[in-house]
């Protein structure tokens, strides 16, 4: 059976929103320690929107946008490489609105991420799922 773990930045006043936060090369180092440790992720829609719009590589396949500082490049790397599973009412695969190495998971999510604890694997690698 393959762990489940969760993961989150919290600042040390205890912010705990990664927009809110000033990346720096320690922080994307430790999450390339983290994703090691998982081959798959499970993230709810607004993380998988987020980690989307902010890591999704643009066309073409390979271009680095001139904002992004190269300290960065190995946790844009694995990020886009991994797979996700996605936790939505909302979002629909068949509208190609999940489609970043990504698999939507409807339904009964105890039941899910039990069976995708049962699969081989290093781990599941979670982070900021919340129900709303």
């Amino acid at each position: 059976m393959r762990p489940l773990r969760y993961s989150i930045n919290v600042t040390l006043d205890g912010c705990c929103d990664h927009r809110e936060m000033i990346p720096d090369d320690d922080l994307h180092r430790n999450a390339v320690k983290n994703l090691e440790q998982a081959d798959a992720l499970l993230l709810g829609r607004v993380t998988y929107e987020m980690m989307e719009a902010g890591w999704r590589p643009p066309a073409p396949a390979g271009a680095r946008p001139e904002a992004r500082p190269a300290w960065m490049e190995p946790f844009a790397r694995m990020i886009d490489a991994a797979k996700k599973y996605v936790v939505s009412s909302t979002l629909d695969s068949t509208l190609g609105r999940v489609d970043w190495n990504a698999e939507l998971l409807r339904g009964d999510l105890g039941t899910a991420v039990h069976e995708l604890k049962q699969q081989p694997g290093k781990g599941l690698g979670k982070g900021l799922l919340v129900e709303a």
